[in-house]
C-alpha cells in the first residue's frame, strides 16, 4: 500500500519531467518469496522498473570485458527526434533539432543532463535524486500522519524505516529497467563492494519470485517447502555459506522432487536432501545458477532468448 501510494504520486510529481518514468512496484526476495531467515530482522525489498522519459530511449549494453560469469550492463540514454509531436500538438521541443539556447529557456534539461555520466544512466545519481522524491513527497501520503520516516544511508539504492510505536518496517528500493517484456532486469543491486556508478548487474528476482508463486499454487496446503528453506537458512547464518546458494539448491529441488513429498512427514528428509546437495556442490565446486541458461523453467517466466539459451552460471567458480 505505501508503494502504491508512492507511485500515485510519483507520477504527479514527474509529470511533464525528463527523468524516468516510475512503474509500479515488484515485491522482491525472501521477505515477498515467504522464508526470510531473520524473521525479527526483515527487509522489504523493492524493485521500480523504469521506463525513459519522452525524447529519450533506453539501450542496454553488455559488459562483455568481464571474466566473471555474472552479467552486468550499463544503460545508454539516446535522444530520440520527437518534431513530430510538436507538430500534433505537443508542447515538447525537441532536444535534436530545436537550438540550445531555445532548449534551455523554454524546457527542463534533457536526461542526459541530470542522472547520467557521459551517455550512461548513473546509479549512484539515480538514488540520490529517489531519496530526494520520498523525503518530498512523504508529508503528502496518508501514512505519514502515522507513521515516522527515517532515511538510512545507500549508495545504490533508496532505504529507509518506517516507525509507528512498536511497529517497524525496513524497506529498501531498488531500481530497474526491464528487458524488452520479459522477467529479466538489469538493476542498481550491486554484486561487489566497488561496482561503478554506471553498471546495473543482471538480476533474475521477479523471474524467482514467479517461480515461488508457481510452486505455492501446485503444493498442498500443509507443504512445508518454505519452512524447509528457511529453517536451513537459519542453520548456515555465519558458516560462511550465502542464503542465496541455499535457496539456488532448494529452487534446484522444488524442480526435480514433486511438490506432494515436501508435506510436515517429509520434513527431515528434506533437510537431509539440502544438507547432500549442498556436500555435493561443495566437493565437485560446482553450483548452476538456476535462472540463467535453464531451459526448462515454467512457460509464465518469461525470459529473454539469450538469458534462456545463455551458457550456466556457475555459482561456486571463485572455488
Amino acid at each position: 500500500d505505501l508503494m502504491a501510494n508512492f507511485s500515485i504520486y510519483f507520477g504527479h510529481v514527474l509529470s511533464g519531467r525528463f527523468y524516468p518514468v516510475l512503474q509500479q512496484a515488484i515485491g522482491v526476495g525472501s521477505a515477498f518469496e515467504g522464508w526470510s531467515p531473520r524473521e525479527q530482522d526483515v527487509v522489504y525489498r523493492v524493485l521500480v522498473p523504469m521506463t525513459p522519459p519522452r525524447g529519450h530511449t533506453f539501450h542496454l549494453e553488455r559488459d562483455t570485458e568481464e571474466q566473471r560469469p555474472s552479467r552486468n550492463f550499463r544503460v545508454r540514454v539516446q535522444l530520440e527526434c520527437t518534431c513530430t509531436r510538436e507538430q500534433q500538438g505537443e508542447n515538447l521541443l525537441c532536444f535534436l533539432h530545436h537550438p540550445e539556447e531555445e532548449l534551455r529557456r523554454n524546457q527542463d534539461p534533457s536526461l542526459l543532463h541530470t542522472l547520467c555520466t557521459g551517455a550512461y544512466l548513473d546509479v549512484q545519481k539515480t538514488a540520490r535524486w529517489f531519496y530526494q522524491l520520498v523525503r518530498a513527497i512523504w508529508p503528502a501520503l496518508p501514512q505519514s500522519h502515522t507513521w515516522r520516516l527515517v532515511l538510512l544511508p545507500s549508495k545504490r539504492s533508496c532505504q529507509f524505516q518506517v516507525t509507528k510505536g512498536r511497529e517497524s518496517f525496513r524497506i529498501e528500493v531498488l531500481f530497474g529497467v526491464r528487458q524488452g517484456d520479459s522477467d529479466i532486469f538489469v538493476s542498481s543491486q550491486p554484486r561487489q563492494a566497488c561496482t561503478p556508478s554506471t553498471t546495473w548487474p543482471e538480476t533474475y528476482a521477479v523471474a524467482e519470485v514467479k517461480f515461488f508463486k508457481y510452486i505455492a499454487r501446485q503444493a498442498p496446503p500443509d507443504s512445508l517447502h518454505l519452512k524447509c528453506l528457511q529453517f536451513f537458512t537459519r542453520l548456515q547464518l555465519g558458516l560462511g555459506i550465502s542464503t542465496y546458494t541455499t535457496k539456488t539448491i532448494v529452487m534446484h529441488l522444488l524442480s526435480i522432487v514433486p511438490v506432494s513429498r515436501w508435506r510436515r512427514r517429509d520434513f527431515v528428509r528434506r533437510l537431509v536432501g539440502i544438507s547432500e546437495n549442498l556436500r555435493l556442490c561443495v566437493e565437485v565446486r560446482c553450483l548452476n545458477h538456476f535462472i540463467l541458461g535453464n531451459r526448462w523453467l515454467p512457460g509464465e517466466i518469461s525470459l529473454p532468448p539469450e538469458v534462456q539459451m545463455a551458457r550456466t552460471c556457475n555459482l561456486f567458480h571463485h572455488l
